[in-house]
């Protein structure tokens, strides 16, 4: 089985979920909902989904929705008749190009293979138009392409850009997710602008992830948005990237601190965490953080008195940074007003 932490995706917290459960039980201890609005993968919200909890997550990406509505909503599904369609979808074969064979074939993945994900996608949206699997089916389906795909794409880790070299044919097999329903209950899932979704919904911890630096989650994961979406847009350049212009992030750019400062204000919780690592300017100018220290300071401390724990951890970069050890810091709030 694939389980929700088994992606390469940056900024990824699986590493640092001991210094935020840390923090949690020394400052907070018993809480009831949690909600990780920057959610990406789903690391932090499963690491503390519970029966006895609502967990909220949400992502801006549509196929990160996607798989933390596979792993985490509660909304039913019939897990034999997923194992039975996986079964048929890694069977599937075909010699006859498509549109994802066409664009990433021989660049971010073996032509044979790239004809393969293309083939189960058209059959993955064949079945839910005709009413053989439901969203939640459809999105265990899709996650599960996502993660098997993931681990022979020829990138470094995400598809900002494709391996010039060789591409080595590798056999990719789509298998079930690890999902705890009865876990799941109490659940919500969401596909929104962090700053709308705020003014929504109410949480007892807050905890905020957002991007540190200039790089677009949306170019930098533009193949698996364009796999989920399937709605089979023109692609340009090199990289063979859609137009992500309405995916873009205020927190990747240089008044990202606007927008922190309205999501805080907005907040209604007990408790904020954010991740933000240390990272300065002390690297490439794309990876510079967008938000100083002196400017969270301000922000969070309009809520509260404010408390920074650290860990030191090796971060995953891009494959051209170089920068040594990182720490990775929490800033912790508890709201007073």
């Amino acid at each position: 089985m694939f389980k929700i932490h088994q992606r390469r995706y940056l900024g990824n917290k699986a590493k640092v979920l001991d210094l935020i459960g840390e923090v949690i039980k020394k400052n907070i201890g018993h809480f009831n909902s949690f909600c990780d609005i920057f959610a990406g993968t789903g690391s932090v919200g499963a690491y503390f989904n519970n029966e006895d909890k609502k967990i909220i997550l949400n992502d801006f990406l549509y196929h990160n929705y996607v798989t933390l509505n596979a792993f985490l909503s509660s909304e039913n599904f019939d897990g034999n008749k997923i194992k039975n369609l996986i079964e048929k979808l890694n069977q599937l074969e075909s010699k006859e190009e498509n549109y994802f064979s066409i664009n990433f074939g021989d660049r971010y993945f073996c032509k044979k293979n790239a004809i393969k994900i293309g083939v189960i996608r058209e059959k993955i949206k064949k079945w839910f138009v005709s009413g053989v699997i439901n969203r939640k089916e459809k999105n265990i389906l899709l996650t599960s392409l996502i993660y098997s795909i993931d681990k022979i794409a020829n990138t470094v880790g995400h598809y900002d850009a494709y391996i010039k070299k060789e591409i080595k044919e590798k056999d990719f097999k789509l298998k079930m997710l690890d999902i705890d329903l009865e876990k799941n209950k109490n659940n919500e899932i969401y596909n929104m602008d962090a700053n709308v979704l705020i003014r929504e919904i109410e949480c007892d911890v807050l905890y905020i992830d957002p991007p540190y630096n200039s790089r677009q989650y949306a170019n930098m994961y533009h193949v698996l948005e364009n796999l989920a979406l399937w709605q089979k847009p023109e692609v340009k350049g090199v990289a063979k990237k859609f137009d992500t212009i309405h995916l873009k992030s205020g927190y990747n750019q240089k008044n990202a601190i606007d927008f922190f400062e309205d999501l805080i204000l907005n907040a209604k919780t007990k408790y904020i965490l954010l991740s933000y690592n240390n990272m300065g300017n002390k690297g490439h100018s794309r990876s510079n953080a967008r938000m100083s220290d002196e400017d969270i300071l301000r922000v969070l401390s309009q809520r509260g008195k404010v408390e920074i724990f650290e860990k030191e951890y090796k971060e995953f970069t891009t494959g051209k940074s170089k920068r040594g050890e990182n720490k990775e810091r929490v800033f912790f709030v508890e709201i007073v007003k």
